[in-house]
Order: structure tokens, then C-alpha cells, then sequence
């Protein structure tokens, strides 16, 4: 069990420090190793470690869940961030009135943070860094060829 991370008393499963995203692959590892077990020791070794696993993952879902707003002016991130949340099983929301660039969603906060926003950063991050080098390549080939930016000019001294 210690090629997994967790130990027999299963100290770190019970210090909080694992995300839902980590448990998750952490149980698919453990039943892995429970398919492929040969002994009765080693199987029940996995069944244990196992049952502490999807232990947390149930602690992590029940946690209380508050609304969580994202404002985001970029239209392609919004709509990453909407399909994301659609995925991690979420209703996407706004309120009357309230602009386009803000995202509603209800979750357990420690679910955000630990688990959506850190894939959506870096989702957003190759979305983004792709979209940009599109629109220059599309620019350079149908308007200009030349992909500099503005030239910046220095401005007299004011006498």
C-alpha cells in the first residue's frame, strides 16, 4: 500500500490535505491493485484502503454548498467555465440583472478551490495561449503580414 501513498492506519486519507480530484484517482489506483491482488491479505488490504478513500470522497460532496460567483470578461473562458461546470455536474446560473461576464454556480467552496478552479486556470491558460496564436497566424495571412505591436512614440518635453 505505501506505492499508493497511503499507509495501512491510512494517516494521510484522514489529514484533509487531498482534493476530491486526488481521492478520485487514488480510488481508481486502489482498485486497480484490488483487481490485480493474488492473496486474501493483499485484497483486503486494497478493500481497506479502499473504503477509507471513498470515506472522504463522501465528506467532500456532503460539505455544505454556497454560491460561487465568476466574473470573467473573456467570452471563451465563460463558456470553458460553463461546460466545466456542466462536467463537474453543476448548474451554471445568473441572477436578474446581473451582467453577462458574471457565472453563478452552487458548490461546496473547498470543491472550487481545490478541485475547479485549479483545472480551470489551466484549461483557460492553453485556451487561451491557442486562441492568440490563431487569431496572429489568421491576421498575418489575410490582413498583414507584420505581427508587431503599435510602435511607441516618445513625447516632446513640455517646456
Amino acid at each position: 500500500m505505501a506505492a499508493l501513498g497511503v499507509s495501512d492506519r491510512g494517516d494521510r486519507l484522514g489529514s484533509g490535505t487531498m482534493n476530491e480530484a486526488e481521492l478520485t484517482e487514488k480510488l481508481q489506483r486502489i482498485q486497480a491493485l484490488f483487481a490485480g491482488a493474488t492473496s486474501d491479505g493483499e485484497r483486503a488490504a486494497a478493500g481497506a484502503a479502499r473504503e477509507r478513500v471513498e470515506a472522504r470522497l463522501a465528506a467532500l460532496r456532503e460539505q455544505q454548498p454556497t454560491e460561487v460567483a465568476f466574473r470573467l470578461t473573456n467570452p471563451w473562458s465563460q463558456r470553458l467555465l460553463v461546460a466545466l461546470l456542466r462536467r463537474h455536474g453543476f448548474q451554471p446560473f445568473r441572477r436578474p440583472r446581473q451582467r453577462h461576464t458574471t457565472i453563478m454556480a452552487r458548490m461546496p467552496k473547498q470543491y472550487c478551490d481545490e478541485v475547479l478552479w485549479p483545472e480551470f486556470v489551466r484549461l483557460d491558460e492553453t485556451l487561451v495561449q491557442y486562441l492568440d496564436e490563431v487569431a496572429a497566424r489568421v491576421i498575418c495571412k489575410a490582413v498583414h503580414s507584420d505581427p508587431a505591436d503599435a510602435a511607441e512614440l516618445e513625447t516632446p518635453a513640455l517646456v
